[in-house]
């Protein structure tokens, strides 16, 4: 994704006490763009947007990454965007708003004008939300909210606000308290009378480990492994306990959908867990997690995932690494060579990357005869489109901290490894990815119960 340029165009500045101020400036703004676009010999342009994006700040750092996600929004999708941001110093019942603009010019439609609104209150933002944003909100386009840190969850004042929102966007790693905090979050997502789809910028992060690991089961011949599960292990970067929101949500996404029961769980020293759990009611598996210390990654990142087990008589582990050690070996010409050469191709099985270069393959020919009819205006059936060649021989990076490295062991057989590359996580790359692929995800909301659900027995 692109980066933000410069800043865009400071159109008002208000400091005062009245919400309806606001209200006639941005229309204001809004009627002149539209009359200067139209010209005199034209009726005005309607204003047509997809979505309200209300980000809530807790400071200047939060405020500045809200800022800049909602502005890569707005520079791809027609929409409103808000970002509150609390700020103590003020004077009770003050009011201080910004409206930036920015107007996008297309060649094949109608010049698009967007506003960044910005208001600072004095006190928890979450006490003024619902007053704040509701008189700003447009009928008929959904509204997302979302909170930048730790949302104050089970205050009044935030269900409130959860009222006048139809999407929750929040990020569990950043949770002040991740404990108690993540078992609030549970009982939001579990609540039946919750209306929000609930949107975790953890659960994006976890995608490519949840990919690799669902890979692995993908090919038919080993979809008994996944009843063979005997021992699952986690690393994740920290000391002490640290923040187990991350390894806890894998352990609970594994255990939802392969229908695991939690027997017991203990916690140790140095941030290590011990979990026992039964599947079908007989097959034990052991799951356990432990904190490394790793410079350059956030408390509670994923490092590393174990899977082993056994099944039809072949015994399997399935060994995912982030940003592996990469041991020096000696050569012919006794100098010291990298067991990973920078820049290089794999040496080994890339069965990974071919399993997903075969579903992308897959999802190509479904509609190939209709996008072909599309590109040339040939019939259907009256040419034949050119089979796609697809590269899976991923190129190492010189950035090792995106770099994961699959090693699979099947029955004694030579190791498959495979080495792909990260995407990096900032959080406008995030945002996007989460508001473009929905925030209903049936799958997170069944994974989140079964993780609190181990954090609290331990």
């Amino acid at each position: 994704m692109t980066g933000v340029t410069r800043p865009p165009d400071v159109a008002w500045r208000y400091e005062g006490r009245s919400i309806s101020d606001v209200l006639v400036a941005l229309d204001a703004i809004r009627t002149k763009f539209a009359l200067a676009e139209s010209g005199d010999a034209d009726h005005p342009h309607p204003r047509n947007f997809v979505m309200t994006l209300v980000a809530v700040a807790a400071n200047e750092a939060e405020e500045r990454v809200a800022r800049r996600a909602c502005r890569m929004i707005l520079e791809q999708h027609p929409a409103q965007a808000i970002v509150i941001r609390d700020q103590p110093d003020m004077d009770a019942g003050l009011l201080e708003a910004t409206i930036s603009t920015e107007v996008h010019r297309s060649e094949t439609a109608s010049a698009a004008q967007y506003e960044l609104l910005t208001l600072h209150v004095r006190g928890a933002a979450g006490d003024h939300l619902a007053e704040l944003v509701d008189p700003l909100l447009d009928s008929g386009v959904p509204t997302y909210l979302w909170w930048v840190g730790t949302p104050p969850f089970g205050k009044r004042a935030f269900d409130d606000a959860l009222k006048t929102c139809d999407e929750l966007v929040l990020d569990s790693a950043r949770f002040e308290s991740p404990y108690l905090s993540f078992l609030s979050l549970a009982r939001l997502v579990t609540s039946p009378q919750r209306r929000q789809g609930v949107a975790d910028f953890q659960w994006s992060r976890l995608r490519p480990w949840r990919e690799t690991i669902a890979q692995f089961f993908g090919p038919a011949e080993r979809r008994p492994f996944m009843g063979g599960i005997s021992g699952v292990g986690i690393d994740y970067a920290g000391e002490a306990r640290g923040n187990r929101i991350a390894a806890s949500l894998l352990i609970g996404w594994l255990s939802s959908t392969l229908g695991w029961q939690l027997q017991r769980a203990a916690g140790g020293t140095g941030g290590v867990i011990a979990a026992h759990y039964l599947t079908r009611g007989v097959k034990p598996i052991e799951v356990n997690f432990r904190s490394v210390p790793k410079a350059g990654l956030a408390q509670g990142e994923i490092m590393a995932v174990r899977l082993s087990g056994a099944a039809g008589g072949k015994t399997f582990n399935l060994s995912i690494q982030r940003d592996p050690e990469r041991p020096r070996r000696i050569g012919s010409d006794a100098g010291f060579n990298p067991l990973h050469q920078p820049e290089g191709g794999d040496d080994a099985g890339l069965e990974l990357a071919e399993r997903r270069a075969e579903w992308h393959r897959d999802v190509l020919h479904e509609n190939i005869d209709a996008m072909h009819h599309t590109a040339t205006g040939d019939a259907p059936g009256e040419s034949v489109p050119r089979h796609p060649t697809v590269f899976n021989r991923d190129r190492r990076r010189g950035d090792a901290s995106l770099v994961l490295l699959t090693m699979i062991d099947i029955g004694g057989g030579d190791t498959l490894r495979h080495v792909q590359r990260m995407e990096p996580e900032d959080a406008a790359t995030l945002l996007v990815e989460l508001l473009s692929m929905g925030t209903r995800d049936d799958v997170y909301t069944r994974s989140v119960p079964a993780a609190s659900e181990l954090l609290r027995s331990v």
